[in-house]
């Protein structure tokens, strides 16, 4: 199949297929005489697989970890149990995170009851204020 069939199958874009071909998550396809791309089921089963980790927040890194233990199918799934494990940690973290957002997002919201001028307004004055925080703005999973 061309790009374009393999993307639909895949519910995706061209674009998408190629930048995961660039980031070495998808093999390159072979390619017919007029230098179309050609891909197969492999191209759709692993495309599909990478879209439902991305679904699932995961990072490249961790896709391609995956994959490569899946290219080696006789091994032990330890290392997968524990790539997820790890995962599922960074999802608590994130949680956490964006609970404290939610909470600084009321507490701003609370400064400012009625409509007023925007030079009084209890938001901008509360943004104006506060301490920036240093680095990056939220934790990564990936150290």
């Amino acid at each position: 199949m061309k790009i374009g069939e393999l993307a639909r199958a895949a519910r995706c874009s061209a674009e998408t297929v190629r930048f995961y071909e660039k980031a070495g998550l998808l093999p390159a396809p072979a390619r017919s005489e007029g230098n179309y791309r050609q891909y197969g089921p492999a191209h759709l089963e692993r495309l599909r697989f990478i879209r439902n980790c991305r679904g699932l927040d995961m990072a490249h890194d961790e896709i391609r970890a995956l994959l490569g233990m899946i290219d080696h199918p006789a091994r032990d799934c330890g290392a997968i149990n524990h790539l997820l494990d790890e995962h599922i940690l960074h999802v608590d973290v994130r949680l956490r995170e964006l609970r404290d957002l939610q909470r600084q997002l009321v507490g701003l919201r609370e400064q400012c009851r009625a409509e007023q001028a925007v030079d009084a307004c209890g938001i901008v004055q509360g943004l104006a204020r506060m301490e920036t925080a240093g680095g990056p703005a939220r934790g990564t999973h990936l150290g």
